[in-house]
């Protein structure tokens, strides 16, 4: 399960790797992982439907060799038909479990892509013998009630990581998963109602910053580059035991606040409401340390300016409308 030492995506080295498959490659990480795979080598196809992706993310990538864009949902039969490789590393990123935001009012949607498509991607894998990789998010308590409120989003990230694991037992798969906490950073959706997004954008809009509960309570967070390192760092290796990517430093609610605040220079004023803040899960990171070396480099002041620093020199994008998505780019 060690990891290939030769390859350090911090430095300018070519990748072990010649084709991706980035699904849900037009979000915020992975278009990241597009543009970090392009420039050290890889050919990459990106698959996203734009259901909470956007075009725009990835638009700077195609007029450069080896890149192509899919608008596909991965979760449709006869997806794997579009896709021939061959892939030598499959990066399923098309999941609950990366994009919070507007996934909670479509539940079916969501047991779909962590069910069928996490199957397809899979398939995918083991088909061409790639390295595979579901991005996941950290565990969500079972609380007993399968049609409770939200529970669609913990099922489907559960079913997905089983999925992984099962195919890494009952076949030998090249199989792991990496859960992501607190990724931020330059080009992050400021919508999702989550923080710092929610403070960034009541801060830039001059409202008054809403902190929950008394503002204690803590948020890992982890700069967008470093996740993409941690990432790309477990890919590179044959872990299947599930490795967390995530800050050490976990700023409380009203230092972010403030920070933010600060940062935009904004009039806002904080405003506590009421109800409890939920302490979330921390990342525990010493696998990923001890076992793949990573290390973020980024401390999460430094991150939030140069986060404020990007949102101020451009307006958020809209997201197109179906009929201006491009339907497939390529170089």
């Amino acid at each position: 399960m060690m990891p290939t030492a030769a390859f350090d995506p911090r430095e300018e080295a070519r990748s072990p790797w010649r084709r991706a498959l980035v699904t849900g490659g037009a979000g915020f990480l992975g278009s990241r992982l597009c543009t970090r795979l392009l420039d050290s080598g890889v050919e990459v196809d990106c698959l996203d439907d734009l259901s909470t992706g956007r075009a725009e993310k990835v638009a700077h990538l195609a007029g450069r060799p080896g890149f192509r864009f899919l608008e596909q949902d991965v979760s449709d039969e006869g997806c794997a038909g579009l896709l021939p490789g061959p892939y030598d590393l499959v990066l399923h990123l098309a999941g609950p479990g990366v994009c919070p935001g507007p996934w909670p009012e479509r539940p079916v949607e969501i047991l779909d892509t962590g069910s069928l498509g996490t199957r397809t991607a899979l398939a995918l894998a083991e088909r061409d013998g790639a390295r595979f990789l579901l991005a996941s998010s950290p565990p969500v308590p079972a609380d007993g009630d399968p049609v409770g409120p939200h529970i669609a989003r913990a099922e489907a990230v559960r079913f997905s990581e089983a999925l992984v694991a099962a195919h890494a037992a009952a076949h030998g798969s090249d199989a792991g998963i990496v859960r992501l906490f607190g990724g931020y950073g330059p080009g992050m959706r400021t919508d999702d109602g989550g923080i710092p997004a929610a403070f960034l954008e009541q801060a830039l809009a001059g409202r008054p910053v809403t902190v929950p509960g008394d503002g204690s309570t803590p948020h890992p967070l982890c700069y967008v580059d470093d996740m993409v390192d941690g990432v790309l760092l477990v890919a590179a290796g044959r872990s299947v035991r599930p490795v967390d990517i995530g800050g050490d430093e976990a700023p409380t609610a009203v230092e972010i606040a403030r920070r933010v605040v600060e940062l935009t220079g904004s009039g806002s004023t904080l405003t506590f409401v009421d109800g409890p803040a939920p302490d979330g899960p921390r990342p525990v990171t010493g696998f990923a340390r001890e076992i793949f070396g990573w290390l973020p480099s980024v401390t999460w002041q430094e991150g939030l300016e140069r986060t404020v620093a990007s949102l101020r020199g451009r307006a958020e994008p809209v997201p197109p409308a179906p009929a201006e998505r491009a339907g497939e780019w390529s170089a």
